[in-house]
């Protein structure tokens, strides 16, 4: 099976900042979303993506131009076959982060977005043929140190996305980071780093 090292193998802006209605409206699609998910793989002509998603060629089209509509897809390059031109189609940019919203209606075609509830649905089988790999963790940090983490997390899925093609099973990768009710413990009495400094005796130990 051949290997792209350059993944996708076409130029694209490592980030879009996305508040536009009709953006969001596209990214909230299933299928468009699909489609531009294949695209973080390589440029592709509408049959190719047809053939990928199985689904009517001419469905895909219509959802392609949509995407190229709204400034989310754009013509890459193309080819010239039999008289015939070719496109094929790539992202504007790796990754389509949403910014600031004011409308309560973008707010809630936003919310309907959820990554973690797609994951589960994909995973199900994989949990059940115990090749499910996850973790989840909770910790107690400040809001900087959340934008910080989660900067980190968005460069590793990048990485994730560029590793070379190959193989015959496709991989997902989630991530997720949202506040919870999970219990914590009170802050440490400072006078406890006096006794922290001096090794407890086992015989202590109830």
């Amino acid at each position: 099976m051949s290997v792209n090292e350059r993944i996708p193998d076409y130029d694209l802006d490592e980030m879009l900042v996305v508040t536009a209605p009709e953006q969001l409206r596209a990214l909230a699609d299933p299928l468009r979303d699909t489609l531009l998910e294949l695209l973080l793989e390589r440029a592709a002509t509408v049959t190719e993506m047809a053939r990928a998603v199985d689904r009517p060629k001419s469905s895909v089209a219509y959802h392609v131009n949509l995407l190229v509509d709204v400034g989310l897809l754009r013509v890459v390059r193309t080819r010239r076959v039999r008289a015939i031109e070719e496109r094929y189609y790539g992202r504007v940019a790796r990754t389509f982060y949403v910014g600031a919203l004011s409308r309560s209606e973008d707010k809630q075609v936003v919310a309907a977005i959820n990554g973690l509830a797609q994951a589960t649905a994909e995973s199900a089988a994989a949990h059940a043929a115990d090749d499910l790999r996850c973790t989840l963790v909770h910790a107690r940090i400040p809001v900087e140190e959340v934008r910080n983490f989660w900067a980190q997390v968005q460069e590793l899925a990048r990485r994730f996305a560029q590793i070379p093609r190959s193989g015959d099973q496709v991989y997902g990768f989630v991530a997720g980071l949202y506040p919870t009710d999970a219990p914590t413990l009170p802050d440490a009495d400072p006078s406890d780093a006096v006794n922290r400094a001096v090794p407890a005796d086992p015989s202590d130990v109830p």
